[in-house]
Order: C-alpha cells, then sequence, then structure tokens
C-alpha cells in the first residue's frame, strides 16, 4: 500500500496517512525496510504491508516510495 508519514515522535514511532482512509496506521521504528527512523521526514511518501496486531491494524516493511 501507499501512504504518506503523518506524524513521527521522539520515542521511536509514529502514524502513517492513507488515501482513502479516515483512520491513520500506526508504525514503529523496527518495522521500518532499508531506511532508518531519522531518514523519515513527516510528508515523505512511503509503501508498507498492513498487518493486524494486538491494538488493530499496522504498517509493516515500512519504506520510501520510489
Amino acid at each position: 500500500m501507499n501512504g504518506t508519514i503523518k506524524t513521527k515522535t521522539d520515542k521511536g514511532y509514529g502514524f502513517i496517512s492513507r488515501e482513502g482512509e479516515a483512520k491513520d496506521l500506526f508504525f514503529h521504528s523496527t518495522d521500518l525496510s532499508g531506511v532508518t527512523f531519522d531518514e523519515l521526514q513527516e510528508g515523505a511518501a512511503v509503501t508498507f504491508d498492513v498487518v493486524e496486531g494486538e491494538k488493530g491494524p499496522s504498517a509493516k516493511n515500512v519504506k520510501l516510495a520510489a
């Protein structure tokens, strides 16, 4: 899926907004692939997989979009 980094915290996690979806997706710095948490900027386009976690859907394998 495609989305945009909406917010990042200083605690190593953030949220991704998806077009057509009201609820943002949670991601953690351990869910990144080929990019570091510090390299991600708010507003950056990303690709990711959606997985069902304990607290609902979240993003895994988050990568910067080409």
